[in-house]
């Protein structure tokens, strides 16, 4: 099977310019500015940008054991609507995925469920360190240390256990970072104050911007101690933004950050409106904080651009404070609201490619990925810039029907994904004949 895409403009390593795609199979093996070769299928794109597939470094899809609030084929549909081709997912599933068994037995899912590519983080506990240190770096994402208890508790707060993996791991480490004493002090200090019946509003003040940095600098520190290649997830307040270098190359450094969707859009100012809604870990903070993680971004000090999509049902969110769980489901409209920022002058179109599928795949050394390159995979977005929509319970494609973007309407839209080349989605239509594939490392 053969794609030609013509006349698209193609958002591509700081360059935008016009050109044509030839497709055949899975990979890109021409771009050139007038192909006359003839094609299977052939696609005008005069008017539409050409991007790679994003990548997405964080998600949890929640298969297996979790399933009433997403899964894998659930999820995957939803992120390639969003123009999504590649995604990582945690290993805080039902059961944690805390052995080479559990971790190859969601891949098997995966490989019959996935609409988009994939991989996934080996999971660590106080307890698993053999099995932790048999995970291969060529088929595996990375391992994933939560230093900080979130949703589906994996916290690992054992400082002996810390230090063998950041020691001993040849993978890279990727964290969550929330110091838990920090967050029982200002637990019990809130409940001193308001009872049981804590406003979300101080979600910001028990997650806190100190329990954060104490968290993110002690990782940051066994790294350099170690020389371990650390990439810290979902970065929330202006301190921690000093721990990140911007001085070398991407692909030369050790220590990597990342911001996300939701960081970088809402403020603490939304909790009186979305309420639970936005409860996620790390929490939304302070205005001061988005402004400064967006100019990290730019800065480059913040590497990657990820969502940590976490769905949870309604019924589980609307909820008082302790009760309701953390995250919220974000792939279907990650790149849109990125896609929003670029028309409102915060950011370029090339930098949102650079941050959503160039970096993920150097980051994690991700095989032939992230570009629009001859001899790449063609996973490729064709997007329409000048088409507004609403985010409606109507379009809405995750299992638990809802976003904190709803009534949001995005002047940009996505027309076609392509994952491997087949033509996954296109104008809101799906085509399921084909899976993603298992994502493999050049390391």
């Amino acid at each position: 099977m053969s794609t030609l895409i013509k006349n698209a403009s193609i958002v591509n390593e700081g360059t935008i310019f016009t050109s044509d795609v030839l497709i055949e199979e899975d990979k890109i093996i021409e771009i050139s500015e007038n192909i006359e070769t003839k094609a299977d299928i052939i696609i005008d794109a005069t008017g539409k940008y050409l991007i790679p597939g994003v990548i997405d470094d964080q998600v949890h899809f929640r298969d297996p054991g979790l399933t009433h609030k997403a899964n894998i084929y659930t999820e995957s549909k939803a992120a390639i609507a969003g123009g999504i081709t590649s995604f990582m997912e945690m290993p805080n599933t039902n059961p944690q995925v805390l052995t080479q068994k559990l971790l190859e037995e969601k891949f098997k899912i995966a490989g019959e469920d996935s609409l988009a590519n994939f991989t996934f983080f080996m999971g660590v506990s106080n307890n698993n360190l053999e099995e932790v240190l048999k995970t291969d770096p060529k088929t595996v994402g990375a391992i994933k240390i939560f230093m900080g208890s979130s949703t589906g508790d994996m916290l690992v707060d054992d400082l002996n256990i810390l230090e063998e993996i950041f020691s001993k791991s040849p993978m890279l480490i990727a964290v969550h970072c929330e110091d838990e004493n920090t967050i029982q002090g200002n637990i019990k200090a809130a409940k001193e104050k308001y009872g049981e019946e804590v406003p979300i509003s101080e979600h910001p003040n028990i997650r806190s911007a100190e329990a954060c940095y104490k968290s993110s600098s002690m990782a940051v520190s066994l790294a350099k101690k170690h020389n371990s290649r650390l990439h810290v997830f979902h970065i929330s307040t202006e301190k921690e933004i000093e721990l990140f270098n911007n001085s070398i190359p991407l692909k030369d450094k050790r220590i990597t950050a990342e911001v996300c969707i939701h960081h970088l859009w809402f403020n603490e100012s939304k909790y009186e409106d979305k309420g639970t809604l936005i409860k996620w870990n790390p929490a939304v903070k302070k205005e001061s904080d988005r402004k400064a993680l967006f100019q990290a971004l730019l800065d480059d000090k913040l590497d990657v651009i990820a969502t940590d999509h976490a769905p949870h049902t309604l019924e589980e969110k609307d909820n008082t404070y302790f009760k309701a769980p953390s995250g919220g489901p974000l792939v279907q409209h990650a790149l849109p609201a990125m896609l929003e920022f670029y028309k409102n002058g915060d950011i370029s179109l090339e930098r949102v490619v650079e941050k959503m599928c160039h970096n993920p795949a150097i980051c994690f050394q991700i095989e032939k990925r992230g570009f629009v390159k001859e001899g790449y995979f063609a996973d490729l977005v064709l997007v329409d810039l000048e088409k507004p929509w609403k985010v409606t319970k109507e379009n809405i494609l995750y299992k638990c029907a809802w976003s904190p973007f709803e009534g949001e309407i995005f002047n940009s839209t996505i027309t076609h994904t392509f994952v491997n080349g087949h033509i996954a989605y296109e104008y809101g239509s799906f085509d399921e004949s084909k899976k993603g594939k298992r994502l493999k490392f050049n390391r």
